[in-house]
């Protein structure tokens, strides 16, 4: 289920002979069956929106197959250079040390490939846009008896992310917050499932601004045992949903990946 998605690549664009470089697009892994499944499906609609490339999924750990074993796979079928696209909203640990690690040994076991390294998803506006989408989804129930979209009350919005042991990382992070407010007017507050503030810290700040209703809008791509236990310390308010397959999401990889192709295009020259 979780295999590779192969492509036919038969365009050339930008100069660049057939066929085209292949896409890996590089998810974290979980534990949960649940990730991998909604990662799955987000490569595939990745795919399909240009299904001139070869497009692979990837992991960096926990499920397979892993990026070596993908970079193995390209390498045997001929490819002469590939894209590799973080599919992380942040850059922190993974995108800076640990996928870098793993590209410079597959570079010393292939070196006939190029592999050139994406930049993350990032606090994109388009991502933001797809947040704030789920979040009005979200609000469309009735919590505690009051009609969210009343115009008489004031919404509370708790942007729910990772966290990492980077304080440069997560006040990185804290921007998705800031664009989230700036878009809706609405009162928002960052969270973290690894580190403080809290989930329930983000929500009591957020009545004490004047908040009259709060939710919890995770910033995550798939769901998994962090996204469960922000649920568990916040069962009382809604939670909107992850931010999953998304033709936002598949947007900012293929311009990801189209920026990246062209740098090294230019850097070759």
């Amino acid at each position: 289920m979780f295999g590779p998605v192969r492509v036919t690549a038969a365009t050339p664009i930008g100069g660049y002979a057939e066929p085209r470089p292949a896409l890996v697009a590089v998810a974290h892994g979980s534990r949960d069956p649940r990730s991998a499944a909604t990662m799955s499906a987000v490569v595939a609609d990745i795919a399909a929106a240009r299904p001139d490339i070869d497009v692979r999924l990837a992991f960096l750990d926990l499920n397979a197959p892993s990026v070596e074993q993908v970079v193995n796979a390209i390498a045997a079928q001929g490819h002469t250079h590939a894209v590799v696209a973080p599919l992380l909203l942040g850059s922190a640990y993974h995108a800076r040390v640990d996928l870098p690690g793993l590209l410079t040994a597959a570079r010393a076991a292939h070196p006939q490939l190029v592999l050139t390294q994406a930049d993350v998803l990032g606090p994109d506006p388009r991502l933001i846009t797809t947040l704030r989408d789920r979040t009005l989804a979200a609000l469309g129930t009735t919590v505690h008896g009051i009609q969210p979209l009343d115009g008489q009350s004031r919404t509370g919005v708790v942007v729910a992310a990772v966290g990492t042991a980077s304080a440069t990382a997560n006040a990185r992070t804290t921007e998705v917050a800031r664009q989230l407010a700036a878009l809706t007017g609405w009162h928002t507050e960052i969270c973290f499932a690894t580190t403080e503030p809290s989930v329930t810290q983000a929500i009591s700040r957020l009545y004490a601004r004047g908040a009259d209703r709060v939710l919890v809008a995770p910033w995550f791509l798939a769901p998994g045992r962090l996204t469960d236990r922000l649920v568990a310390a916040a069962p009382d308010v809604v939670h909107a949903h992850l931010i999953g397959a998304d033709t936002a999401l598949t947007e900012i990889v293929w311009d990801r990946y189209d920026t990246a192709l062209t740098n090294a295009l230019s850097l070759s020259a």
